[in-house]
Formats: C-alpha cells, structure tokens, sequence
C-alpha cells in the first residue's frame, strides 16, 4: 500500500466527462483513497463506484473557483496528495487546484501549453518540429500578411477547443475577415477572435501517438493511423477509425523521435499524451496538429492495449503512486496490431451481432454508437476487417449530426 507518512495516498481525480475507470481502479488496487469530482451531467455514468471513496457532483457550469474552494473543503479532514484531470477540460483546473495546495504535478502556465493550440505550435516551431504555417486573429495587418504569403485554403481553429470542436475551413480571405468581424461581436469575450488561430490547411494522413511520461522523458508510446482524419469525420460524418502503424517501419520510427522531442519541448514532467500529426500529401513531411496532457479519447487507450498489452491509464496511475520512482521504460507484453471502427448510430442500442469475426475482442457499449475493436497478428488483416466493417457500418449504423462550435 503506498503511504504517506504511515497513511495511504489521497487522490482527487476530475472528470468532466466518462472517462479514466482503469485509473481510478489501479489507484484503489494499490490501497489509495480515491475521491472523483465530476459534473452534474456525468452523475449517472458508470462510474467504477466500487473504487471510489466518495463521488462528488458539481454544477455543470462550474468554474475553476469552486472546484479550488471543494479541495480546500476537503482538505479540512484530510491531506491531499495528488489532483489529476482525467478529461481533457480539466487539466488547466487541476493545475490551478494543485498550485493553490502547493501540490506536485503539472503547473497552471505548464497545462495552458497543453490547451491552447497557439502556445503548443509555438513551442513546437521552436524545437525544429515541422508545423503548418499558423497566425493568431489578432492584429489585423498580421493576419493580411498572412494570407498574402500562404495561400488558401485554411483552417480557423479555436486555441482551447478539443478534436474537431469549433474548426472551420476557409479559402478567400473575405470568408476569413468575415469570421474575425463576427467573432468580434460575440458577447462571450472568450468567443472572439484573438481565442482563435488561422493555420494553413495541409491534406494528407493524420496520425496519433500516445505517450507515458516520467520525469520528462518518453516510457512508452504507440503510434496509430486514423482512416480518415477526424477533421473529416466530425463535419462530414462516416466512421471514426484508428489502427495500429506498421511495426518498424520508417514512418514509426520517425514519428516515435518526432513526439519524443515534443514532449520534451513542452516540458511535460510526468503524465500521458496524445499527439497528432500529418502526413502532407504534397512533400511527405510530418506537421504537428496538436497535442494534449492527458490520454487518448474515442477507445484510443483500448486500441493500444489490445496491440500491446499495455494499458495507458493504469500505467500512468502507478507512476502517480509511485510519485514518479518508476522503471526507465515499459515494455509491451506483446507487439501485435489492433484498431478500431465507431460511428455515430441510428439505433439508440445498436446491434453488432452480425459481426462475428475470431478477432473481434470488444464491443463498444454506448447509447446511439457502433463500436468494434479488433486484433490480428498482423495488419493486413485488422486492415481487411476495417476496411469491410467501413463499407457495412454505413448501411447498417452511421448517423450524421453537425459537428459541434463549442463543447456541450
């Protein structure tokens, strides 16, 4: 049992979303008082309620004061060792919480790095990483320059956004002025432009790589291909598919070294990431899209452990623990391929028992989606699957709802 003077580890873990289960089940396995703090919305998740010691809701529009006036709270009966975000919208709150207890763990100003896509490509840029031409809306002048010297078309991205969230693509730079006037306007001041940045638009494949992290430097990481990028999925709907890369080959090789030196750039000390990059169809480069503290969402850590035996979430729970004192790697207990095929769904309970391949280990269980993940020694044969499972998930499931301008 990990202790802290003769007691056991007390661990508040914030999940705006359903997500981190294996964390808060590796942390409780180990003998930690877990608590979870989640909103309103996410009360009635399934939640590994067995492993927590108390489940906290908070109201849906809560803000980062609250949440450090609950830390406090609890922290009247007990002391508190450890604040982690588990969802992609709570990284820069657990920092401020951490920061307010004088808590380890990433700082407010090192989290920001990981939400906003401006900073992040910045820092990027900085460390010789190859990243797409990019310009914040802000100074006007700039941002004609801008579009003189790169043509169109173009992506609007909002800086703290997730995914496809809020992105826009654009071709004449009358559709661009547009958007900054509109923005401009916006009652919500965190809505206008200067939260938005203009980069160019660069076709080709995109890529993740999924990291755990320890004292800055890289113990383990999978790479993955998406069958299209999410971009494309979120505005024009289909499926969502990510499979692993080929074992070796050149592209692994260089997109492992790529995320090793972007870790090490944005200075992230201990954790999980997700990273994606493109391939350019026009000279065969990788650019850097975007990266983020924590793990993967959309099954991305199921995928990975299917492949390689090792699961993202309780990995990082155990450097937690650990408080950082963990092997200089983690090896995978096997190197096969694995992916994974979802899509919104028709049917509010969507039935996947006509897919019935051997390879087939997990059926996605979840209100109005599809979800099949596989797993094969080899990957022509989880990209046979895919590829059939694409054509036949059309017919049989996908749903198509407009991509979202800003998270619900």
């Amino acid at each position: 049992m990990p202790e802290t003077a003769n007691r056991p580890l007390n661990i508040i873990c914030l999940a705006t979303y359903f997500k981190g289960a294996d964390f808060i089940q590796e942390c409780k396995a180990h003998g930690c008082h877990v608590i979870l703090v989640t909103k309103e919305k996410m009360l009635r998740e399934d939640w590994p309620r067995e492993s927590l010691d108390d489940l906290i809701a908070v109201p849906n529009d809560a803000g980062p004061p609250l949440f450090i006036d609950l830390l406090a709270f609890l922290a009247r009966n007990r002391k508190i060792d450890r604040v982690i975000a588990l969802e992609e919208f709570d990284v820069v709150t657990a920092a401020l919480m951490r920061e307010h207890l004088c808590l380890p763990g990433l700082s407010s100003s090192g989290a920001k790095v990981f939400r906003d896509k401006l900073s992040m490509a910045v820092h990027a840029q900085r460390a010789g990483i190859y990243v797409p031409d990019f310009v914040p809306l802000v100074n006007v002048e700039e941002v004609d320059e801008f579009m003189l010297r790169v043509p169109g078309p173009w992506v609007i991205k909002p800086r703290s956004d997730v995914s496809a969230i809020g992105i826009s693509k654009v071709s004449e730079p009358e559709e661009v002025r547009r958007a900054i006037s509109e923005m401009n306007e916006r009652e919500n001041l965190r809505e206008r432009a200067s939260y938005y940045v203009l980069a160019r638009f660069i076709p080709g494949e995109v890529f993740h790589v999924d990291s755990i992290v320890n004292d800055g430097k890289v113990l383990f990481a999978g790479t993955n291909q998406y069958g299209r990028p999410p971009m494309q999925v979120a505005h024009q709907g289909g499926a969502y598919i990510s499979r692993t890369l080929e074992r070796g080959s050149v592209d692994e090789k260089t997109l492992l070294s790529i995320n090793k030196k972007l870790v090490r750039a944005l200075g992230l000390e201990r954790g999980a990431t997700h990273a994606e990059f493109i391939r350019s169809d026009a000279d065969g480069k990788f650019y850097f899209l975007e990266i983020a503290a924590r793990v993967g969402g959309a099954y991305i850590s199921d995928v990975l452990e299917a492949a390689s035996g090792v699961n993202l979430w309780r990995e990082w729970a155990r450097l937690e623990i650990a408080d950082g004192k963990a092997p200089s790697k983690i090896t995978p207990v096997r190197k096969e391929y694995a992916g994974i095929i979802l899509s919104l769904a028709k049917q509010e309970y969507p039935d996947t028992s006509a897919y019935a391949d051997e390879e087939i280990i997990s059926r996605v269980k979840k209100r109005h989606h599809a979800g099949l993940i596989v797993r094969a020694p080899r990957l022509d044969r989880v990209n046979q699957l895919l590829d059939d499972y694409g054509r036949r998930f059309v017919e049989d499931f996908v749903a198509v709802v407009p991509a979202p301008e800003r998270p619900e």
